[in-house]
């Protein structure tokens, strides 16, 4: 009866490959993206959290807010053959900084890493976001 019940187990059971979804860099959707995500500049460690969810109007967006120390602010963007686009809101109207980036290859979605810009100001920052 062991051995039966081992072996119904082994048959059913979901194999490491079948249960996990690991998409190619350039295969990263939207979906892929939900979920909490921590922020770290070059140089100033981790810098806020996201949270990333899918867009109420737009199917293949994402929509979310990021948390830097209690303040919070409105995100949106997508993701495209790989290419990573957030746009970030000081108002929830007008955008105040934009994070462009690329997944990385063999991170199964779960890493990006790019630039980030305030909208008056000429410097960039580097930055990594790691999912949770």
């Amino acid at each position: 009866m062991k051995v039966l019940a081992l072996l119904l187990l082994a048959c059913t059971a979901p194999t490491f490959a079948q249960g996990q979804d690991c998409p190619h860099s350039s295969e990263v959707a939207a979906r892929h993206l939900y979920g909490l995500w921590r922020a770290e500049f070059q140089g100033q460690g981790h810098v806020g959290t996201l949270l990333l969810e899918k867009h109420t109007v737009y199917a293949e967006s994402v929509s979310g807010t990021i948390n830097r120390n209690g303040e919070r602010r409105p995100l949106a963007g997508d993701v495209e053959d790989g290419d990573f686009t957030l746009e970030e809101s000081a108002d929830g109207v007008h955008i105040a900084a934009t994070w462009l980036g690329e997944v990385v290859e063999g991170s199964c979605g779960r890493e990006i890493r790019g630039t980030w810009k305030a909208e008056r100001d000429p410097q960039t920052h580097a930055f990594v976001l790691r999912k949770q």
